[in-house]
């Protein structure tokens, strides 16, 4: 919808089209129309002599036959972050991408960036779409400051001329791969970012990035193990030393400032004091960022408290290793509610942690059956399929006060798209059926 309004803005003639008919499909439609956008719903894309460009939206695939016909055609293809570019590269970008961890670390960014008094929206993968941030551009007649955008292996595939100012890559795990097909392409799609970056920050924590150091000569790395573990040149990136986050060789803010639990998350914090550092901001902004961060939405976000549970919602935790990370951060014994559209990847590391810290788990969506298989496969037996995040959550809190287990945790494993619309829409009833409990002890289940 962003995209259309650019390019109306830009003066073409903009006809979208989707396969679907939702009732949210059916409302987008009308006020698009009322725009003098044509939208055609329940209707499959195909090439014609009448188009001149296409643009994607990253969830359709890049791959798509009908794509590919509109190529052979000599018409010009697209995604969505590369119209963005197209109106907004006099910007410097920092450019985040990563199997996880980006989120975080986007925010994180844009918080000190705006600290500093910088008109800096984080946008892409999270917040407002690019091409809403160029549209309003465009409309105020003034550019941002520079462009914080976190961008999925989907947005990079389908852009390629975006090249930020900084690239910062946060980790590499096995992830999308019934989209990419192999590992090696989706590591050269995110890699192709960080190679179009005049400034590379790359975390060295990451056993498969480390494996990588000769083909970064002038990357910049991270460590949360002291500067002895900082790859290449320890003075030129950002390490944890004696409690403090150190950037080019400076110390800049404690790491205990920022409130978000995990060792992740203080490499989340080292990337983004880096990039901010290479941007040229005082470390008097980035500390006032760091203090005042109030964590990310669906990413271990503590929702609240009743009778000595905690509810936790990770409903970003769309893979086993964002999974891993989650389950790892909190307090055990846990009763974990995973499940929903099953990803292919390694879930080993997953499969132990719930062995040592979860005492039972809850399984929803289409992954559940498959998911008690892998269990049961580990000698793992406390589970049960419930199929819905309505009959999870009073069945977990049961479970919690059985087992005097102090966390109920959301931390699917597994994308939202059996039952929600987004990652989102799942984190927000999680976060509804949680009110339940916490906003009235007297009445609640």
């Amino acid at each position: 919808m962003a995209a259309a309004r650019l390019l109306q803005r830009q003066g073409w003639q903009v006809s979208l089209s989707d396969t679907g008919r939702s009732e949210t499909l059916q409302k987008s439609q009308q006020k698009l129309e009322a725009d003098g956008i044509s939208v055609q719903l329940e209707q499959r894309f195909t090439p014609n002599s009448s188009i001149s460009r296409v643009v994607v939206s990253p969830g359709v695939p890049w791959d798509l036959p009908a794509l590919e016909q509109a190529r052979q055609q000599g018409i010009e293809v697209m995604g969505e972050m590369e119209l963005a570019w197209q109106a907004l590269k006099d910007v410097p970008w920092v450019g985040i991408t990563g199997t996880n961890g980006k989120t975080t670390t986007t925010a994180l960014v844009a918080a000190i960036f705006q600290a500093a008094g910088l008109d800096a929206p984080a946008c892409g993968n999270i917040g407002f779409a690019v091409c809403e941030v160029a549209l309003n551009a465009l409309q105020d007649d003034k550019m941002p400051d520079w462009v914080i955008a976190e961008l999925s292996s989907y947005q990079i595939e389908s852009s390629a001329s975006v090249a930020p100012r900084i690239g910062i890559w946060t980790t590499f795990t096995p992830d999308h791969l019934n989209r990419h097909y192999t590992l090696e392409n989706y590591h050269r799609i995110k890699a192709s970012l960080l190679r179009q970056s005049e400034q590379q920050v790359l975390n060295g924590d990451d056993l498969f990035l480390k494996e990588t150091v000769n083909d970064w000569a002038d990357a910049r790395w991270t460590s949360i193990n002291g500067r002895a573990s900082v790859p290449g040149n320890p003075d030129a990136g950002a390490y944890v030393e004696e409690g403090w986050a150190i950037a080019l060789g400076e110390p800049i803010v404690p790491v205990s400032a920022l409130g978000m639990s995990g060792l992740h998350n203080q490499q989340n914090l080292l990337m983004a004091v880096l990039a901010a550092r290479l941007a040229g901001i005082e470390k008097e902004a980035i500390a006032q960022a760091i203090d005042t961060f109030p964590g990310v939405p669906h990413r271990l976000e503590q929702i609240g408290t009743w009778r000595g549970i905690s509810f936790i919602n990770d409903s970003k935790a769309t893979n086993y290793d964002a999974a891993y990370v989650g389950l790892s951060s909190v307090e055990a014994p846990v009763i974990l509610i995973a499940g929903g559209e099953p990803k292919e990847g390694d879930d080993t590391a997953w499969l132990n942690c719930i062995r040592q810290k979860v005492a039972a788990v809850v399984l929803i969506g289409n992954a559940a059956p498959a998911f008690a298989t892998r269990l049961t496969a580990v000698d793992y037996f406390n589970y049960e399929i419930v199929e819905t995040l309505d009959r999870a959550l009073p069945r977990s809190v049961q479970l919690a006060q059985l087992n005097n287990a102090p966390v109920v945790l959301l931390s699917p494993a597994c994308a939202s798209f059996d039952q929600y619309p987004s990652f989102e829409h799942r984190g927000e009833h999680f976060r509804q059926l949680c009110q339940v409990y916490i906003g009235d002890t007297k009445s609640a289940p």
